[in-house]
């Protein structure tokens, strides 16, 4: 699985993340209260689990290791 929960409660992503990714990220955004996204060691995100994270909006950790999403989505998160 490339969506898991590892220290301190982060959420991290991690290699390719395809869309079955989605519902496993959705439970764990859901089951944080301050949810924390590590998105560094990710190399694709499927765009389901990308506008997972835009509509949550959680503290992302480091650049996104998925180049188009570092390029052209990631300067534009608040």
């Amino acid at each position: 699985m490339t969506v898991r929960q590892g220290a301190a409660g982060v959420i991290l992503l991690e290699d390719e993340c395809p869309v079955e990714d989605a519902e496993p990220l959705l439970a764990l955004l859901q089951s944080a209260a301050a949810p924390v996204i590590d998105w560094t060691a990710c190399r694709h995100l499927h765009t389901a689990v990308l506008q997972l994270v835009l509509a949550a909006r959680p503290s992302i950790r480091g650049p996104c290791g998925d180049l188009f999403v570092r390029r052209w989505i990631e300067r534009e998160m608040p």
